[in-house]
C-alpha cells in the first residue's frame, strides 16, 4: 500500500483527567470537563464535534472526580465511549500511551485525534476536524496540531506558543519570544509518535 493515503481517522482520545487547578474553587466539586458553557458541558461540546466528524469510538481518560464524569458520560451514545480511569495522573503523553491499544489497535494505519476536554472552538465553512484530516500527510507527519492566531484567541494570555515556517512546520517559541500562534487543544497523531514512550 505504499504511496496510498491512510484511511481517515475513526478514533479519538479526549483528555479529561486533569485537576482543573486554574479554575479552582469551581473545580473542587466539578471536574473541569463538566463545567457548563452556555448550557452544555465542555466535554459534550468536544464529543459532539467528534460525533459529527464520524468517529467510531472515543476514549476518555478520567482521574479527578472520575465518578461524576463517568455518570455524566453514561448518558451519551454518540460517539461510543470507552473510559480509562487513571489511579494516578499519567499526564498527556502517559494518558495516550495508556489508551493506545484502543486508539490504534493492531496494525491500524489511520491517525487518531487527541483533544483536550476543555477545547472550545468555532468552525468555519469546513469544520476544523475535517481540515486536520484533509491536511494529514502520512509520509511527512507524526502529528498535526490545530493552531490559531494568538490575537484572535478569546481569553488568551501570554506570549503565544508557536512560530510557523513557510512549509507549515511549527517551532516552539524561544523564551521571551512572542509567537503568533497558539495551540487550540486538538491534534491528529499517529501511533508511531509514541513508539518507545514511557507509560
Amino acid at each position: 500500500m505504499t504511496g496510498t493515503a491512510p484511511p481517515r481517522p475513526n478514533r479519538a482520545m479526549v483528555l479529561a483527567a486533569g485537576l482543573g487547578t486554574r479554575m479552582r474553587p469551581l473545580t473542587d466539586s466539578v471536574p473541569k470537563p463538566l463545567v457548563d458553557i452556555a448550557g452544555r458541558a465542555l466535554i459534550d461540546r468536544v464529543l459532539d464535534r467528534l460525533a459529527a466528524f464520524g468517529i467510531a469510538e472515543a476514549v476518555v481518560n478520567a482521574h479527578h472526580l472520575a465518578d461524576r464524569l463517568q455518570r455524566h458520560l453514561a448518558g451519551r451514545g454518540d460517539p461510543p465511549l470507552r473510559i480509562c480511569c487513571e489511579a494516578e495522573l499519567l499526564g498527556v503523553g502517559g494518558g495516550v500511551v495508556n489508551a493506545l491499544r484502543h486508539l490504534a489497535p493492531g496494525r491500524q494505519r489511520a491517525p487518531f485525534f487527541v483533544a483536550n476536554a476543555d477545547a472550545l472552538w468555532l468552525d468555519g465553512p469546513t469544520p476544523a476536524l475535517d481540515r486536520l484530516a484533509d491536511a494529514w500527510d502520512d509520509r511527512r507527519m507524526d502529528g498535526l496540531l490545530l493552531v490559531m492566531s494568538a490575537p484572535r484567541a478569546a481569553g488568551m494570555e501570554g506570549m503565544g506558543d508557536f512560530l510557523l515556517d513557510p512549509l507549515g512546520r511549527l517551532a516552539w517559541r524561544a523564551e521571551n519570544q512572542v509567537a503568533p500562534y497558539v495551540y487550540a487543544g486538538v491534534q491528529l497523531v499517529h501511533r508511531r509518535l509514541f513508539a518507545g514512550a514511557p507509560s
